[in-house]
């Protein structure tokens, strides 16, 4: 383009005196050149002869004008704010200038900028109705800006974000409304969306302290902490007052600091150092939910070796609630589950392990739990008669002989009726125990867990003739009195 000015400029008929143009000339030749390929849209074309223009008359303010529209159309708002500041500088009546800083503040979202250039088009103008669409505009952004502040302060970041949006919608080039937004997607764990704006701002800015922060926070919370530490330093390289990248690495190397002599503690089995440790590490950041899962289920490692079992289901509870597909934390709850005989609960969260992880291990661990739910729900036929596991014959034939003597419906004939119902419900237990336990083979189906329903015949075993059985011999007719201790004494007989 250039050389077809120089063309322009040089074509002559050769019997016509060669008549040689002034700088001015030259330089509103290049800007109408370049004021043709604006029109066309041919904006990166045009910005060189705009700077010809001004590298001739520097001192023309319509050409920074020009400079500083071409540059807003190419979304390069600095540097048209910098024209349009050096325009209304070299003619402090040059309105156009003013409407165009109006517009690149909403662009890059500097209200006071915005607000000055409305002022000052106001006080040129007596009929400002040109511009009622930027202020319309700007009280727009001033309104969502101060809703947003008040959002972040209270940690309200859902609303920022709808506020950031708000602007966008007015401004939708606005780096720091990007960066914003970008920040508080990570404080909510949409790592991913964060990452997208800010990579997209360093794509047209390296060196944008802003979005190299916010990639940083992504890696920090998604438990990247090297990576995120090499960004924070190079944040506080750009920007060494920076503050909250600043805060930020403080906080990730204290993090760090306070994990790692946790597990060392834990490895040296200083348990109780450790919980604290893992303590003070949980109160660091709060909204770092992937490491402070893995502080959580570290805390319930260490309390389950404490013993401290409902403690520790409620840590790997903890740890769920901020990452509901951590494997070790859904197995260490179902094994606290099992421990404490909460077999449903187990069955539940093996029956999710086994979802995510279909190992032959975790089906084992699944059936497991499922058979000891199935044994939970049987009676305990030891325990109705107040023996342990491990009794003899001998011991289980003493134990029936003193419970059935205890509920015999016969010993409470006295009795209201329900305190009789409640004593024959026990005296039929008892018998039912008896019967099982001291048959071996019953014995060892019951202690390997099967179904008493599924025994030849059922279960449908008659206490009293147990009792007539173990007090009477199989006999007929005998009686068995109730004497000694019990006051007036009373006797019934078998027939």
């Amino acid at each position: 383009m250039a050389d077809f000015v120089d063309e322009v400029i040089m074509d002559s008929d050769e019997n016509e005196e060669i008549i040689t143009k002034t700088p001015e000339e030259i330089a509103e030749l290049k800007k109408e050149n370049g004021n043709q390929l604006y029109k066309i849209k041919q904006y990166r074309s045009a910005l060189p002869l705009y700077n010809e223009a001004i590298n001739l008359c520097p001192d023309t303010a319509a050409y920074y004008g020009n400079r500083a529209a071409c540059y807003m159309m190419l979304n390069r708002y600095e540097e048209a704010l910098e024209d349009v500041r050096k325009s209304v500088q070299l003619d402090p009546n040059f309105v156009r200038g003013y409407i165009r800083m109006i517009k690149c503040g909403i662009a890059m979202g500097d209200l006071m900028t915005a607000e000055y250039a409305i002022k000052k088009v106001q006080e040129l103008q007596t009929d400002s109705s040109g511009i009622a669409s930027e202020v319309k505009t700007v009280e727009k952004l001033k309104h969502n800006e101060t809703e947003a502040s008040k959002a972040y302060d209270k940690r309200d970041f859902r609303k920022v974000v709808y506020c950031m949006d708000r602007c966008l919608d007015e401004a939708p080039t606005c780096h720091r409304y990007k960066l914003t937004k970008a920040e508080c997607l990570a404080f909510l764990g949409r790592y991913q969306e964060a990452q997208e704006i800010s990579n997209g701002i360093l794509h047209l800015n390296k060196g944008n302290a802003d979005a190299i922060y916010v990639r940083g926070m992504c890696l920090f919370y998604d438990d990247n902490l090297d990576s995120a530490f090499q960004h924070f330093q190079q944040v506080l390289r750009l920007a060494p007052d920076h503050s909250k990248a600043m805060n930020i690495y403080k906080r990730a190397k204290m993090l760090k600091k306070k994990k790692e002599e946790g597990n060392e503690a834990y490895k040296a089995c200083r348990f109780q150092e450790a919980h604290k440790l893992y303590t003070e590490a949980l109160e660091i950041d709060p909204l770092n939910k992937k490491t402070n899962a893995k502080l959580y289920f570290n805390r319930a490692t260490v309390l389950s070796r404490l013993t401290k079992t409902r403690e520790a289901i409620a840590d790997c509870t903890a740890a769920l609630n901020l990452d509901d597909t951590y494997l070790k934390a859904l197995l260490r709850r179902a094994k606290c589950y099992m421990d404490s005989n909460e077999f449903e609960e187990a069955v539940k969260d093996y029956e999710k392990i086994c979802k995510m992880d279909k190992s032959r291990e975790n089906k084992k661990l699944l059936q497991d739990a499922k058979f000891a739910l199935k044994k939970s729900k049987r009676k305990d036929y030891y325990k109705i008669l107040g023996v342990e596991r491990t009794a003899g014959d001998d011991e289980i034939k003493r134990a029936y002989k003193k419970r059935a003597l205890i509920h015999h419906p016969d010993r409470h004939a006295s009795a209201t009726e329900n305190e009789k119902k409640d004593q024959e419900k026990k005296f039929k237990e008892v018998g039912e125990a008896y019967g099982v336990l001291s048959d071996p083979k019953k014995k060892a189906r019951y202690d390997n867990g099967q179904d008493m329903e599924e025994f030849e015949g059922g279960m449908d075993i008659d206490p009293t003739q147990v009792f007539q059985t173990y007090f009477g011999g199989g006999g007929h007719g005998q009686e068995f009195s109730f004497g000694g201790g019990f006051p007036g004494g009373f006797s019934f007989q078998f027939g």
